[in-house]
């Protein structure tokens, strides 16, 4: 039998992050994005209460709690800011290799600075591109008991307040993957240079930037496990952070029903309120029906990762559906609330724009589609041989 009820201690997070995300987020989320503020004290709120961090482990500081926990978690970090959620979870994507194949040293150095407030960003997209990771030119040569980084990051959230970066790197003079290596490189390192915040459609209280690397000198333990491996600390790190993403999708997606359904049964149209014309209580249902369908992808990916299994076409999946999901029920939250929904000083206009980059980040939405035929195609192949 498949059990859905939350434990105790799950259902006691969920209000602790819905409460944080009532009194904290919502209230100052449309201050953030209008003026590009990062949140820096409500970050640091948010960790106190055990919002972050949360499937770092115990032993570096970190909460050690489940993959579905932290889906739990930051659903409602979703629901309360988009960009908030963004800037938390941009954090955990860069700690993903380091929890996979870094070593004791490095775990708790690293890993330890994040959870004493520290923030790390995740290097690997690039001005030429984004998708193909596997053609990524950024370079590092190894120079004695020194590796020489050079190359340009871009779109790199959380880089402005960053402590270290994950940064992928070619060690090798083939294109394939088995020349991409993981690197840890701190920030004020000389030859770091990151660039201007990026001016963005929507989440603008996150911070994103380009990153530059100019002959960067690192120790040579700084490479995450051996040469070669970066390309499966990156795929793993998208496999894991993927359940969270489509969380966040999910989130700002129920905030903008919820806000939609408050207006329908307030707002009057030909002597009823609007939401008893079936027009738009049967755009909220599908809202409502979407909703719950992103929740059971996000959960199932996240429990499959529980479970100590791949979880590549699950986290593809729920990551893929959240995402387009999102920017469906934003863009009918706009329409029930009509030309109030195209204004600025309403909240559905925010949550579309913010809505809109979970699309692209972390895999768009067309990879996440050939993943899904890929992956599925293995399934068939190998049900009929």
């Amino acid at each position: 039998m498949v059990e859905f009820d939350l434990s105790e201690d799950q259902e006691m997070m969920r209000e602790l992050a819905r409460e944080f995300a009532n009194e904290e987020l919502i209230p100052n989320a449309e201050k953030w994005d209008r003026e590009g503020i990062f949140p820096e004290e409500a970050i640091d709120e948010a960790r106190s209460l055990g919002l972050l961090n949360c499937t770092i482990p115990a032993d570096y500081g970190g909460l050690g709690l489940s993959f579905l926990d932290e889906a739990i978690i930051n659903e409602e970090l979703g629901r309360g800011d988009p960009g908030f959620a963004t800037i938390t979870g941009v954090t955990m994507l860069a700690c993903h290799p380091l929890i996979y194949g870094g070593s004791e040293e490095q775990k708790k150095e690293y890993l330890g600075r994040v959870c004493q407030g520290k923030i790390s960003a995740y290097c690997v997209t690039e001005p030429g591109c984004g998708s193909d990771v596997k053609s990524i030119e950024t370079t590092a040569v190894l120079d004695g008991e020194h590796y020489i980084i050079n190359g340009s990051k871009m779109w790199i959230g959380g880089a402005g307040y960053a402590d270290w970066f994950y940064v992928l790197a070619r060690t090798g003079k083939d294109k394939g993957h088995d020349s991409l290596s993981g690197f840890i490189v701190e920030s004020n390192m000389e030859g770091v240079e990151v660039g201007k915040k990026e001016e963005k459609m929507g989440q603008r209280s996150s911070d994103t930037r380009g990153v530059a690397f100019r002959n960067v000198r690192i120790p040579k333990e700084n490479i995450i496990g051996r040469e070669g491996d970066g390309w499966l600390q990156a795929m793993i790190s998208f496999d894991r952070s993927r359940p969270m993403l489509a969380a966040h999708a999910l989130g700002n997606a129920r905030g903008a029903m919820e806000e939609a359904w408050r207006y329908a049964n307030e707002r009057e149209s030909f002597g009823k309120s609007i939401f008893e014309h079936q027009s738009i209580a049967f755009m909220l249902a599908d809202m409502s029906t979407k909703i719950e369908c992103a929740r059971l992808l996000s959960y199932k990916a996240a429990s499959k990762l529980d479970a100590g299994e791949r979880a590549t076409l699950e986290s593809a999946h729920a990551k893929r559906f959240a995402a387009d999901m999102g920017m469906e029920v934003t863009t009918d939250a706009v329409q029930i609330f009509g030309g109030y929904g195209y204004s600025e000083e309403f909240p559905a206009a925010r949550r579309m724009r913010g809505a809109k980059i979970y699309q692209i980040f972390g895999g768009t939405s067309q990879i996440q589609r050939l993943i899904i035929s890929r992956e599925s195609n293995k399934e068939y192949v190998q049900s009929v041989n």
